[in-house]
């Protein structure tokens, strides 16, 4: 027991399925609420597989809280100020000389958030498809339908660690948590990761055309038949081929998604939140509550601003008070709150019909195919108000401005966006540090847990 203790924050299968808080780890103690592993592997019943369902929901909504704010601050779309704790700018800002080590905060021994959620997440999804592919109380079809929905969501996780560790690599076999495979590197990485994808296309493929067959939350409200899951599927794989500058793959998938130039740009499945027993939208702050702990906006965002983008005026609210916090590089004061959100029930996207156009834009223009571009940019220009593109139309004017645009567009969403697409373009050194005196960070080591568990392994 001492050993798991050590090793919490690991390789979440360990975490995920060996600490307490498990909801699957009940073997000595039968609970009909919480069925154990063993009981939904072998011919679960329908109400266990939506139990399963509905949980892999939860869990592909955990990583939302600490990857918007941490990625988000290594980007400088937000500051995450909190007076309690200055980890969260000291650390996260890389002040005075602060950089990632493996115990890192956020991350590292108290990053369950960071590192474990996602594996966790994973390793639902497994329980899901083994559930799914033992029992004989669902049609051949239903079993696909829940695979291609399992493998979907395992995707989407899956780069989550690999884009926090990016050249360290990441473990992609884990489906045997006391015997996960070795770390593969980033490229790797996510080629494994497509495979799930296309697996999970193709499982859905065989499920039919009509509805889902188990019941999924609201976040999935407008995606909620097997070819709108498709589409969901073929969004995620988008995203990735971007990340892998397979720029005819992101073509080929954005034509099978749900992207549409002339539709609600806002279009797309949301992690849904809510009053108890349910959860509150983590990132959702009262407009002018006098607090010191706040996502606010980073000052750059503000000073690099298209006049009267519709995007500044409708995502950011300027504070009747700034928030100020100090810190031992000297003080941060935040200006402007987020402004997105209504109420802390508000659903929040996990991906949108807007990063849909603005990939398409970023994939024709690395293909020389410059009107496709500027079409696409155009849409968003248009709905930011702020006219057509009379830029340079050479590859690199293009991506510059297609970059500009998903900062705008994309700011502080659950992914970190300008972090991942800074780096992907070797713009890191482009990010303003003048505010904060900081770094900005390309990588995390693994973190010590994971390390050990090798070690742990062995005794």
């Amino acid at each position: 027991m001492k050993k798991l203790t050590i090793k919490t924050s690991v390789l979440a299968i360990a975490a995920a399925f060996f600490t307490s808080c498990n909801p699957f780890h009940i073997d000595e103690i039968q609970d009909p609420n919480n069925p154990s592993v063993e009981s939904v592997s072998n011919n679960a019943t329908q109400q266990q597989i939506q139990f399963l369902v509905t949980g892999l929901e939860s869990r592909h909504r955990g990583y939302v809280s600490n990857v918007t704010r941490a990625w988000g601050t290594f980007g400088r779309e937000i500051w995450n100020l909190n007076a309690s704790d200055p980890r969260n700018q000291t650390d996260w800002l890389g002040q005075n000389g602060r950089v990632p080590d493996r115990s890192y905060f956020g991350f590292g021994n108290t990053g369950g958030g960071s590192w474990a959620t996602p594996y966790q997440a994973i390793k639902q999804a497994d329980v899901l498809i083994v559930a799914g592919e033992n029992t004989e109380n669902i049609s051949v079809e239903s079993k696909s339908a829940v695979i291609g929905f399992a493998k979907t969501i395992q995707g989407f996780q899956f780069m989550i660690p690999a884009n926090w560790v990016y050249s360290n690599g990441i473990r992609v076999d884990v489906k045997d948590p006391l015997n996960p495979g070795p770390f593969v590197p980033y490229d790797q990485a996510l080629a494994a990761i497509k495979g799930i994808l296309d697996e999970g296309d193709q499982a859905l493929q065989a499920a039919g055309s009509g509805d889902f067959p188990f019941t999924l939350t609201s976040g999935f409200e407008d995606f909620n038949t097997i070819p709108k899951l498709r589409q969901v599927n073929r969004a995620i794989t988008a995203r990735l081929d971007a990340y892998r500058k397979d720029w005819q793959g992101v073509l080929t998938a954005l034509d099978a998604s749900f992207m549409d130039m002339n539709g609600d740009l806002n279009a797309g499945p949301a992690h849904p939140y809510g009053a108890a027993p349910d959860v509150f939208n983590p990132i959702y702050y009262v407009p002018n509550a006098p607090v010191n702990s706040i996502i606010v906006v980073h000052p750059s965002m503000l000073d690099d601003a298209t006049p009267n983008d519709k995007r500044v005026a409708e995502k950011f609210f300027k504070r009747d008070e700034p928030v100020l916090v100090t810190t031992d590089a000297g003080a941060l004061v935040g200006e402007y709150q987020d402004g997105r959100w209504e109420s802390n029930t508000d659903p929040i996207p996990f991906i949108r019909n807007e990063e849909l156009i603005l990939l398409k834009a970023e994939a024709h223009a690395q293909l020389d195919q410059t009107s496709e571009a500027v079409a696409a940019i155009n849409v968003i220009r248009t709905a930011a108000g702020i006219g057509s593109y009379a830029g340079s139309t050479s590859k690199d004017a293009l991506i510059d401005e297609i970059l500009y645009q998903r900062r705008y567009s994309l700011w502080a969403e659950p992914w970190g966006h300008r972090w991942i697409d800074a780096r992907r373009y070797d713009r890191l050194g482009e990010i303003d540090t003048s505010y904060d005196s900081g770094t900005i960070f390309t990588e995390f080591p693994h973190p010590q847990a994971e390390l050990s568990w090798d070690e742990y392994k062995g005794d």
